[in-house]
Formats: C-alpha cells, sequence, structure tokens
C-alpha cells in the first residue's frame, strides 16, 4: 500500500514537473497540441499537458547580425567589397516558428543579396556619398519579405566599404586635383582683389612721385634686415629717380620764373619812383626858373631907363647894339657897327635882361 502511494506520488510530481513551463519576460512560447497550435504563451508560469502539449519559446529582443564583405560591381563599373550590419526582432512569434524555419539565417541570406542589388543600382561616388539613402532602401526592401516571417527589421547600416587599391591611388590624386583647383581659384580671387588694390594705389603714386620711391626704399629696408650682400635695385627706380629729377628742376625753374617775375615787379616799381622823382625835379626847377625870371624882370625894369640912355648915346655915336643871349640865362651886348665899320668888344658890364625893345 505504501508502495503503491509512493509511486502514484512520484508520478503525479514527474507529471507537474512536466506541465509547469516558465516563460521570461522577453520571450514568448508557441503551444503545440498534437502538432497543432493553440496559440502563445506569455511571460510567467505556464501549465502544460505533459507530453501531448510542446512548448517553443521565441525571444522578442533586437538581434544584431553582421552582414559579411560582398564584392559588388557598382554601376559604373568599380568593384567594390561591402559589408553591412542589420537590426531585426521578431514582433510575430508563431509566424516566425510556423513560418520559416531559421529565421536568423533567412534574414542573413536575404540581407546579403539585397545589399549586392541595392549598391548595384548606384554609382561609386553614390555608394561613397548617399550611403543614407542605401541603408533606407535596402531596410524597406527587407521589411517586405520579413513581415511575412513576423520579423522586423529595424536598421541596415553600411559597415565598411573597401575599394581597389588603383581606386583609391585615382581618388586620391581627383581629391587633390580638386583641391589644387580650389587653391587656384582662391589664389585667384586673391589676385584680382591685389589687382584692384594695386591698381588703386598706382593711382595714388601717379598723384605722388615721390611715394613710389619711399615705397622702394622700403623694399630696400626689408632685404637688408637679413644683412644680406647683395642689395636689388628694382628697374622702375631709375626711372623714379629722372621723374624725381624733372620734378626738381620744373620746381627750380618755377622758382626761377617767380624771382624773374618779383625783380621785374621791383625795377616796375622803382622806375615809377625815379620817374616821380624828376617830375618832382622838374616841377621845382621850373618853379625856380619862374622865380629867377620874375627876379631878372623886376631887374630890367629897373635899369631899363640907364638902357634907353646907353641907346640914345650909342644911336648917337653911330653905332648898333646886337643882343645876344647866353647860357644860363645871361644877356650881353655888342656892338654891332660903328661908323668906321670896326668892332668894339663888349661891355663889361652889360644888362642882365635886354630892354623891352631891340635899340635900333
Amino acid at each position: 500500500m505504501n508502495t503503491v502511494l509512493i509511486v502514484a506520488a512520484a508520478v503525479i510530481l514527474v507529471v507537474a514537473v512536466l506541465s509547469v513551463r516558465i516563460v521570461k519576460q522577453y520571450e514568448r512560447g508557441v503551444v503545440f497540441r498534437l502538432g497543432r497550435v493553440v496559440g502563445s504563451r506569455a511571460p510567467g508560469l505556464r501549465l502544460l499537458i505533459p507530453i501531448i502539449d510542446q512548448m517553443h519559446r521565441v525571444s522578442l529582443r533586437i538581434v544584431t547580425m553582421p552582414i559579411q564583405s560582398q564584392g559588388i560591381i557598382t554601376r559604373d563599373n568599380v568593384s567594390v567589397d561591402v559589408s553591412a550590419v542589420a537590426y531585426f526582432r521578431v514582433v510575430d512569434a508563431v509566424k516566425s516558428v510556423v513560418a520559416i524555419e531559421n529565421v536568423r539565417a533567412a534574414i542573413n541570406q536575404i540581407a546579403q543579396t539585397t545589399l549586392r542589388k541595392v549598391v548595384g543600382q548606384h554609382s561609386l561616388d553614390e555608394t561613397l556619398a548617399e550611403t543614407d539613402r542605401i541603408n533606407v532602401d535596402i531596410r524597406e526592401i527587407l521589411d517586405v519579405i520579413t513581415v511575412e516571417w513576423g520579423v522586423e527589421v529595424t536598421l541596415v547600416e553600411l559597415k565598411d566599404i573597401q575599394l581597389p587599391d588603383s581606386m583609391k591611388r585615382a581618388m586620391a590624386r581627383q581629391a587633390e586635383a580638386e583641391r589644387e583647383k580650389r587653391a587656384k581659384i582662391i589664389n585667384a580671387e586673391g589676385e584680382s582683389l591685389a589687382a584692384a588694390a594695386l591698381g588703386e594705389a598706382s593711382d595714388t603714386m601717379m598723384a605722388h612721385p615721390l611715394a613710389l620711391q619711399l615705397r622702394n626704399l622700403q623694399s630696400m629696408v626689408e632685404i637688408g634686415v637679413d644683412k644680406n650682400t647683395t642689395v636689388v635695385f628694382p628697374a622702375p627706380l631709375m626711372s623714379t629717380i629722372g621723374e624725381l629729377g624733372s620734378f626738381l628742376a620744373r620746381e627750380a625753374s618755377a622758382a626761377r620764373e617767380a624771382s624773374a617775375a618779383r625783380e621785374a615787379s621791383a625795377a616796375r616799381e622803382g622806375s615809377a619812383a625815379r620817374e616821380g622823382s624828376a617830375a618832382r625835379e622838374g616841377s621845382a626847377a621850373r618853379e625856380a626858373s619862374a622865380a629867377r625870371e620874375g627876379s631878372a624882370a623886376r631887374e630890367a625894369s629897373a635899369t631899363r631907363p640907364a638902357g634907353r640912355d646907353r641907346a640914345r648915346s650909342a644911336r648917337r655915336s653911330g653905332q648898333e647894339l646886337t643882343w645876344r643871349r647866353r647860357s644860363r640865362g645871361r644877356w650881353m651886348w655888342w656892338s654891332a657897327s660903328t661908323a668906321d665899320g670896326a668892332h668894339s668888344p663888349p661891355s663889361a658890364s652889360p644888362p642882365l635882361r635886354p630892354p623891352a625893345a631891340a635899340p635900333r
């Protein structure tokens, strides 16, 4: 009796152990009863019918699946090796168990073929520059296929793109040429701005000839900073020196012209002063002459009776008087003729002025 009870208890214990299942939080249990799917079991403690029910646990966590490198020929006939990585998770546990045998292997294979197909539709430049669009295209294609398997592909990323060595060298040369082109463009723009600035500077130097000389001297100072024994004279320096000489010559000529003008003005002023002095002297002389004439007239008026007496006496003696004027206003008389034709010497004391009427 005790043995029977012990056996019964052991059987019950075995059945209980076989019928109890624990489903974890990140899992779902797919239950098959006599080969048919009867549903899925949520996380927790679940009881099954021993031997009749079978349960397959399916993980719902996101799975990281690397896609091995694939040799792909791009649209522009460039051979590249592309590797990627895919992320997926099971959204329907029943489909993932019933629809496909090994969901992981299936997704790996379909991801490789899809990667080769999508990358082959793009050129090398597009593959290198538009990886985001390629990732989206691959994920959309995989989603369409894996949705029937109860799997959702959450993300696909291109991990590595291997180029041939010859292509790497060609791309390096292309990048170098592109950078040289940009450098030349920038240099040309700088030269254009510098030429405009130099044009403005040349206009300023044309207006101020000494500015170029000063600039050349500054360049010579900069050359001499390193204590060089060779001094380089720019070619425009000699022409600048010639222009400087002509400029100084023009300044000297202008100074001489200004001095000559000042001398001519002074000469004109001196001539005008001399003419004014001569006029004043002439006026003084005329006044003095008029004064002397007035004095002589008064003396002649005083001596006129004596003259008339001498004239009468001369006529009586048969002499004829001739009056002549000498220099400095002096008057003398000579006896022009006598009765016997002889000339008599002039009077010792002739009158200063002739009489009003010449004696006859």
